[in-house]
């Protein structure tokens, strides 16, 4: 894993030692790899950026504003699904006119504060999300520029609950439908259609979908523009997934060359949305061993994070490898389930997940926790929100303090008929 590796037989995050960082924020902790990040987006540019594709990171992967600010600084635009990424983005620095604002369900306010911001382009997901925006923008008497976010009806061969661009999923408009939307749209004051925007899933590890989603994407641009329209931008979305089991994930370089054979030789603007493969190995989850509880047919390692810190592995069977962070001989144990404190039976990290002897106080590693993971976390049992360290060179700093309970309490209101 970039930006971790074995240093006095215990893992390091760089040049710090991981149980330096538990020893002085506890645990759970995220803990994140600037090293890593940096090494991911130039790796992603190298191969984009010979074809003159934008990079917009999706925010939704890891929201926090130091991730943000260094991915800024690596040149990367923003792409936001919520008013609230929307003032992430801006907070942290990212030009307006390099953000694109996705999602099924842009409410009027959000629409209005992207539109004040002056943001480069609202991918429209349905006919009355149009209408809206539209009467939106009129009312502020400017225009906004729109692509159409089109349904390719391809298999991304991921997980059904990160899928996106199969007939059945509620995101975007049948491709065969874009003639229409564009026709209506040229209807409207208030709205510009410039573009098509595609994204069918996350965590692809196969790329043969992305050709078969560009063959139809190149097909479509071409129609409408001979159809009159002035289509000009071509937003291919993200999805890359990452090797969460320790093998290789997909090539960028793979990625660039489908985007060259099927779009390189014609003359749109560009562009992709990586979030999970810019971040997601770049971030690690610290867990403690409050016990280990042996049963009649199961080892139970309870630790102290749980399915409020980390909820892929129950929310959609997400695998991460899990470690002691210090290595030494140990005896082999057999398989283990690693559980957190949580009043559920949902609250696992992993299941029949071999794991050598450990024992209450050691420290484990969750690996490639650094996408979805914090941004995804609640309070839930009336546990705070876990830290978020951010690791550079020989540098740390915590980038989200740990939450206490009392600011947790002081979130709610007590009425005046109940105080007494």
């Amino acid at each position: 894993m970039q930006g971790f590796e074995i240093r006095d037989g215990a893992l390091a995050v760089e040049n710090v030692p991981l149980a330096t960082i538990a020893e002085q924020v506890g645990t759970p902790a995220y803990v994140y790899s600037a090293g890593a990040i940096r090494t991911r987006y130039r790796a992603l540019a190298a191969a984009l950026d010979p074809l003159g594709i934008a990079i917009h990171y999706a925010v939704k992967a890891n929201s926090n504003q130091a991730i943000i600010t260094l991915l800024r600084g690596l040149g990367a635009g923003a792409d936001v699904v919520s008013g609230g990424e929307l003032a992430r983005a801006l907070a942290a620095g990212i030009p307006a006119d390099r953000i694109v604002f996705a999602g099924v369900g842009k409410t009027r306010d959000e629409m209005a504060a992207a539109l004040d911001a002056g943001i480069h382009l609202f991918n429209i997901e349905s006919e009355p999300e149009l209408e809206t925006l539209a009467e939106v923008a009129r009312s502020k008497g400017t225009t906004a520029r729109v692509g159409l976010r089109v349904n390719p009806n391809v298999d991304a061969k991921t997980h059904a609950k990160i899928t996106t661009g199969k007939a059945e999923n509620k995101f975007g408009v049948p491709i065969e439908r874009a003639p229409a939307f564009f026709a209506r749209a040229g209807e409207l004051s208030g709205v510009e259609a410039v573009g098509l925007s595609v994204h069918i899933g996350s965590q692809i590890l196969d790329l043969e979908p992305y050709r078969q989603t560009y063959v139809r994407v190149r097909e479509m641009a071409l129609t409408l523009r001979a159809q009159g329209y002035g289509l000009r931008n071509l937003d291919l979305g993200g999805g890359l997934g990452i090797g969460y089991r320790g093998e290789e994930g997909p090539d960028p370089q793979g990625l660039a060359a489908i985007i060259k054979e099927q779009l390189g030789d014609l003359d749109f603007e560009l562009a992709v949305e990586p979030g999970r493969w810019l971040v997601g190995a770049a971030g690690v989850l610290l867990a403690r061993v409050i016990l280990v509880k042996q049963g009649e047919t199961k080892r139970h390692v309870v630790v102290d994070a749980a399915m409020n810190d980390l909820i892929r592995p129950t929310l959609y069977e997400g695998f991460h490898r899990i470690e002691p962070v210090v290595g030494r001989d140990r005896a082999d144990a057999g398989m283990a389930d690693i559980v957190g404190p949580i009043c559920e039976s949902g609250d696992y990290l992993a299941k029949d997940r071999p794991l050598p002897a450990v024992a209450a106080g050691e420290l484990l590693v969750v690996r490639d926790a650094g996408a979805y993971g914090a941004v995804m976390s609640s309070t839930y049992n009336a546990r705070p929100l876990a830290p978020e360290v951010l690791v550079d060179g020989d540098r740390w700093t915590v980038i989200r303090p740990r939450q206490s309970v009392d600011a947790l309490i002081a979130l709610d209101k007590v009425p005046d008929w109940l105080a007494g």
